[in-house]
């Protein structure tokens, strides 16, 4: 209900409603103005952006895989290993090879940290320098 101020003729009636058209046109025009100016202040900051660097893992016939799967079975190549010590003996013998393997570990994902860190243990004991792990790359898109 806007404000309305009478006299003795009905016909000339004084709205007080503030009219926001220019308002509106003015705000447009300021947006506009915004939206050509910003892409020219962005290009002119020179920023160096981090480069996503995606190198494939090859694996080496001397490398060795450790597999652990969820419920905390080791595995050296698809080989059932029978527990720890057999690990770490295992171990020691690749150890001394010259030059010395890399041990890649691909753990499962629904196994427990503690397993992995059973294997991780495992290979330190027996002097392994170059421990890697296997991961699953997320999808692209």
């Amino acid at each position: 209900m806007g404000a309305s101020f009478k006299t003795g003729d009905d016909e000339d009636e004084l709205v007080a409603a503030i009219n926001t058209t220019p308002l509106v046109d003015v705000m447009l025009v300021l947006l506009i103005i915004f939206l050509i100016t910003i892409p020219v202040v962005t290009r002119a900051v020179p920023v160096e952006l981090p480069k996503e660097v995606n190198q494939p893992r090859v694996t080496k016939p001397e490398n060795i895989n450790l597999s652990v799967d969820k419920n905390g079975g080791v595995y050296w190549n698809e080989q059932r290993i029978g527990n720890n010590e057999e690990l770490v003996d295992r171990l020691k013998q690749v150890a001394v090879l010259q030059p010395q393997p890399e041990v890649q570990i691909r753990g499962d994902g629904a196994a427990a940290y503690e397993h992995v860190g059973r294997v991780v243990v495992a290979s330190q004991r027996a002097g392994i320098l170059k421990l890697g792990f296997i991961t699953q790359p997320p999808p692209r898109g």
